[in-house]
């Protein structure tokens, strides 16, 4: 089995590829893996470096938007896992063409090459934000897309694409929807990541509006356990959400991290409410469970506790990209 994950040497793009090559996914032993990942302001190829030196890993810097690139790369792949997306909120709010250029052409390309090359499945990885904001209750696969971002529009964008490949041409293909992830190797312009090293370097954290936003945490592993059960039993032309089962406020969030990493709220800064910010997410993960078994893992406590003493531990990861995320802006 060959399988193509693209934006590979992100956050969740690369765990999920270490828990591949690692022997984690007892239906992919043995398969080899090529990543291909543009290496953005947020690709970083430290990342892979557990697995570098597999002898059943590739890596090639390209962008998916590259048809000739994709056009060369993808026969003979049996599956491709996509990933690579533009996917800060913030910066699409600065500007959103490179989040439509990336979310939604670069999709359709790879697509284009899929259905060309007769690849056997194709894992689209998007955001619950596709559905836009919820007051009470989950969203079930089935709820109407109502993004609110520039972002979560582009992504919209690409599950429509995928559903219509399938629609069209056949093509075998399965969409998740993940609801917020944290980790190690996530990087720092999120807002776990964010407040864990400015609040390990003594510095600020800014709190959006009241604090009052709702969202569900995932932690990376469980997210990437979902994606492969989906990859591996999905139905073709389904969707499914992963969820983490943990709801918490933004405020309650932050008052978390200050009590980790030994800081008040003295170090809060309370800031103007971003543009069209959405209230609450929620999904529905009965599907997944039901008919594929998933279920998170990871306690939600002793989760963070473990990303931020990855933080704590490995200054020398993340140091070089706050420069590099303040010179991307």
């Amino acid at each position: 089995m060959k399988v193509l994950i693209t934006g590979g040497a992100g956050f969740i793009g690369s765990h999920y590829v270490r828990s591949l090559l690692s022997g984690e996914y007892d239906a992919y032993d043995g398969a080899d893996v090529t990543v291909l990942d543009k290496l953005t302001y947020s690709g970083n190829l430290v990342n892979l470096a557990p697995v570098r030196d597999h002898a059943r890993f590739t890596f090639v810097q390209g962008d998916i938007c590259d048809a000739d690139l994709v056009n060369d790369l993808v026969p003979g792949h049996d599956v491709i896992v996509h990933f690579a997306a533009e996917s800060h909120v913030d910066r699409s709010i600065d500007g959103g063409a490179q989040f439509v250029l990336t979310n939604v052409l670069g999709t359709q390309v790879l697509l284009d090459a899929a259905h060309r090359h007769k690849v056997g499945r194709f894992v689209h990885v998007s955001t619950d934000e596709v559905y836009g904001s919820i007051d009470d209750g989950s969203w079930p696969e089935t709820d109407p897309l109502q993004p609110n971002s520039p972002y979560s529009a582009a992504k919209a964008g690409s599950d429509l694409l995928v559903r219509a490949y399938h629609r069209t041409h056949g093509l075998d293909t399965v969409i998740t929807r993940c609801s917020n992830n944290y980790g190690h190797y996530q990087f720092p312009e999120k807002v776990i990541p964010l407040f864990v090293t400015n609040l390990l370097d003594g510095g600020r954290v800014p709190l959006y509006g009241d604090g009052a936003n709702v969202r569900d945490w995932l932690h990376v592993d469980d997210h990437c356990r979902g994606i492969q059960l989906v990859a591996q039993a999905g139905r073709a032309g389904e969707v499914y959400n992963i969820g983490g089962g943990v709801e918490l406020t933004n405020k309650e969030l932050t008052g978390l991290l200050l009590d980790a990493c030994g800081a008040d709220w003295n170090s809060v800064d309370h800031v103007t409410d971003r543009l069209g910010h959405d209230r609450r997410y929620s999904v529905d993960i009965t599907k997944i469970s039901t008919e594929l078994g998933y279920a998170p893992r990871v306690d939600f406590a002793e989760g963070l506790a473990a990303t931020v003493a990855w933080y704590r531990d490995n200054r020398a990861w993340w140091e070089p990209l706050k420069d590099r995320a303040a010179l991307a802006r």
